[in-house]
């Protein structure tokens, strides 16, 4: 079903439905998505809160299973994978950042990047997040903790955390989204810059219009489905 997908593409969705139980019954997440980036792809998707653009997002990623329809992630079909393999599949490859910004608490800035790195058996893992903390202006900081840390800082370290993994895919939901103007604009300057210098792909999920208009595309939604595509 994916033959038509050009060679070497890192994501690619189709006719991809997803549906949750609530207390008021089955609801419909995502409805028919049709979606495809192309390797070193800068691509944004807009759209407003709650149209689906972090459930596409988790579908994509192989952290949720669709209720209908084909995730390809790297070249694998995911619907066979098991959890444990989709994991796998992810590692050192794919790399994620939220809104919130997932730091350990009781861990310093290095270490929140140094460890990933080291699960994955990076020789030099904290050599690599010293390199990359620098990359993103916090060299001072690396031994502070997330609480000593400000929204913006903390938010380049997740941005550090995920470069380090040199991924080929980089997902991004709502990655300003609890920052001010000025962190914002730093944030997006430094995740743009990065993905181009690493050819990642860069799939990012936003509300932010301004932010939106540095990708190479822009795919909207609404109300589950994609509704444009330029």
């Amino acid at each position: 079903m994916f033959d038509a997908s050009p060679p070497g593409a890192p994501l690619s969705l189709e006719a991809v439905s997803l549906t949750l139980p609530s207390p008021a019954g089955p609801v419909e997440i995502l409805r028919g998505v049709d979606f495809e980036v192309a390797a070193g792809e800068r691509v944004a998707v807009v759209g407003p809160s709650g149209c689906g653009k972090s459930s596409m997002i988790a579908v994509a990623a192989g952290l949720e299973r669709p209720t209908r329809g084909w995730v390809r992630l790297l070249g694998r079909d995911l619907a066979p994978l098991t959890e444990d393999e989709r994991a796998l599949l992810r590692r050192g490859r794919v790399s994620l950042v939220f809104q919130a910004f997932h730091l350990l608490a009781n861990m310093t800035a290095e270490e929140n990047v140094a460890t990933p790195l080291e699960i994955a058996g990076e020789r030099r893992a904290r050599t690599a997040a010293r390199d990359w903390l620098a990359r993103v202006g916090l060299d001072a900081r690396r031994r502070h903790y997330p609480h000593q840390l400000s929204g913006g800082e903390q938010q380049r370290v997740a941005l550090a955390r995920a470069m380090a993994a040199r991924p080929q895919l980089l997902f991004a939901d709502e990655p300003t989204g609890n920052l001010d103007a000025v962190n914002a604009l730093q944030v997006a300057d430094l995740m743009f810059e990065l993905a181009a210098e690493s050819g990642a792909a860069l799939v990012v999920a936003t509300h932010d219009q301004a932010l939106a208009a540095r990708a190479d595309r822009r795919a909207s939604m609404r109300d589950g489905r994609m509704v444009g595509d330029a």
